[in-house]
């Protein structure tokens, strides 16, 4: 019986395409990753990081969030593709400042367009009943009656974006304030903190970009804005030895509600 020899040449031929082959294989897996990450970032979800303490005890100072951006942008392409649901009245939104939109806020919904809304003693009031609210927190015992008695023209506060004050007296009505079509009023958590729909007015549909998903990272400090810098300077197992004890597991991978 002869046996068929395999030329030296050929076995090197075969080798160097199947590592080709691989190596094509890698770059199309990488390539689909690459879009498909590019793809999330761009319609699904969006880091931000929490600078104030509004939101408190809902979010924290140095909370990191992920927006879920697909939650409420209906009218778009993918509207199809993603999930959409109106926005409701408590739910938590990352927004485009409208005073300066190249800064984002974070704040809930209070009002709906055409709802009527006012407050008397820190209480709200939406279209003549009393909203129950489990989620606000307040640091003051003290009583500011612009803030707290919302809408009161006889009382000022030097926080009052000069626009606002002009155009709020056009949305009062019988002593509310009334939301017009495709805006939407919304406070801070921390009620005696926050500079919301009372000092700078309403947030148009079209400055939404989505809603706070979960908190995926979460750090105790004051200057929580430099974390990210820190962790590029020290990497990341340095980063975490350096402030182990300010981090928060506890409110890590937690739903934000």
């Amino acid at each position: 019986m002869t046996e068929t020899a395999i030329a030296p040449e050929l076995t090197i031929a075969t080798k160097t395409t199947v590592k080709r082959a691989r190596s094509f294989r890698f770059v199309q897996w990488l390539a689909g990753v690459i879009v498909i990450a590019i793809f999330v970032m761009t319609f699904v979800v969006q880091a931000f990081e929490i600078p104030s303490e509004s939101m408190e005890r809902t979010l924290l100072i140095g909370d990191y969030l992920l927006v879920n951006k697909s939650s409420f942008a209906h009218g778009g392409h993918w509207t199809a593709l993603l999930p959409y649901r109106p926005l409701q009245c408590g739910d938590i939104i990352v927004f485009r400042y409208p005073v300066q939109p190249s800064q984002h806020f974070v704040k809930r919904v209070i009002g709906l367009p055409g709802d009527h809304i006012h407050l008397v003693d820190k209480r709200v009031f939406v279209n003549g009943q009393l909203l129950k609210e489990k989620y606000t927190y307040y640091k003051s015992n003290g009583l500011d009656p612009y803030r707290d008695d919302f809408p009161d023209t006889d009382y000022f506060s030097e926080n009052i974006d000069p626009h606002w004050w002009i155009q709020m007296r056009s949305a009062i009505h019988n002593g509310e304030i009334v939301v017009p079509p495709g805006n939407y009023f919304v406070l801070g958590d921390n009620r005696d903190e926050s500079l919301d729909s009372r000092y700078w007015g309403f947030v148009p549909e079209e400055n939404i970009v989505g809603r706070p998903l979960l908190i995926y990272w979460s750090i105790n400090r004051s200057d929580s804005a430099n974390v990210l810098q820190d962790a590029k300077l020290d990497g990341l197992a340095g980063f975490i030895r350096r402030h182990w004890g300010k981090l928060r597991w506890h409110r890590m991978l937690v739903l934000v509600k």
